[in-house]
């Protein structure tokens, strides 16, 4: 199939076939307006590489679909783009399987160059430990440290921190106990400098055990977005120019006891992953400062100068 050389579509007429698909996004499943748009682009770009041939996009068969994601790739589109197109194409030939319209998806078995997962920022040692150490001489310095500590100490997702009641800490036992994704309880560890910024905040709090750690307005548990906003205000004063979010503290956890301990499965355990495929993305930081050691200090490692 050619890659260019036939004249401008008309960009109704080129959308036709998947029109009712849109509707169908639009009106049954309420999607957002961005979500339409990316729909529209990615199979835009499908009908246009059909038209080419003078081929119905539903006519379109496996080895076609194939040759249309690799085009796509020689036109320099990200291997997370290729992914969204086509998922979007999946997708709509998925409704048309459904609703009878074709007798087989073309797109299966199909797929697309796989996108470099980004590694997590992680803050080192002392950078987490200046956060993390806020002054702590007016209440609201006393919430926060104790909110930050507890981040760090335990590895707490954001919704998991700010869900807590006080009867979900067992802090004589050094424990906490959360309800994570898919309604998974865990208990974790909390540290002695945690469990140490918690005790003199419900000190100075008064909680009592349904109430809320971290209380908001109004009584009700703090929101993640109050946390993410304080904890960048907190970073600026505290000398820290990264971008600081709560996740920061969830990965810099998990890279700090993998680093220390090497034990995968008992980090999976403690961040309440799943699938420890979502944990090993750690591994890759953990042999990133292994290897920066590596080339610090072994003789063979470092680079050969003039005089070698």
């Amino acid at each position: 199939m050619a890659d260019s050389g036939s004249p401008a579509q008309d960009p109704d007429a080129l959308l036709a076939p998947v029109a009712p698909f849109l509707a169908h996004l639009e009106v049954e499943r309420r999607a957002s307006a961005h979500t339409l748009d990316a729909y529209r682009r990615d199979l835009a770009a499908l009908c246009e590489w059909a038209a080419k041939d003078g081929t119905a996009p539903q006519s379109l068969d496996p080895a076609t679909i194939r040759a249309f994601i690799a085009a796509e790739h020689r036109r320099g589109l990200a291997p997370s783009s290729l992914q969204r197109r086509l998922s979007a194409c999946r997708g709509w030939y998925r409704w048309l399987l459904r609703n009878g319209r074709i007798k087989a998806d073309p797109t299966t078995g199909v797929r697309a160059p796989k996108a470099r997962r980004k590694l997590p920022q992680v803050l080192d040692p002392d950078e987490a430990k200046a956060l993390v150490e806020v002054p702590t001489d007016a209440p609201l310095g006393l919430r926060d440290r104790a909110m930050l500590e507890l981040l760090y100490s335990s590895g707490l997702r954001v919704a998991e921190l700010c869900a807590l009641r006080w009867r979900d800490l067992q802090l004589d036992d050094g424990l906490v106990t959360v309800l994570g994704k898919g309604s998974r309880q865990r208990s974790v560890p909390v540290g002695s400098h945690a469990r140490r910024a918690l005790e003199e905040w419900r000190a100075e709090s008064g909680g009592t055990s349904d109430s809320p750690v971290f209380p908001g307005r109004g009584g009700r548990p703090i929101s993640p977005r109050t946390v993410q906003v304080r904890m960048r205000l907190l970073a600026q004063r505290q000398g820290l120019f990264k971008r600081v979010h709560p996740h920061l503290l969830r990965h810099s956890f998990a890279s700090h006891v993998l680093e220390s301990s090497g034990d995968l499965r008992g980090v999976q355990e403690l961040l309440g992953h799943a699938d420890i495929a979502t944990t090993q993305i750690y591994t890759h930081l953990d042999f990133g400062h292994l290897s920066r050691v590596y080339d610090a200090a072994h003789p063979r490692a470092r680079r050969k100068t003039s005089s070698d």
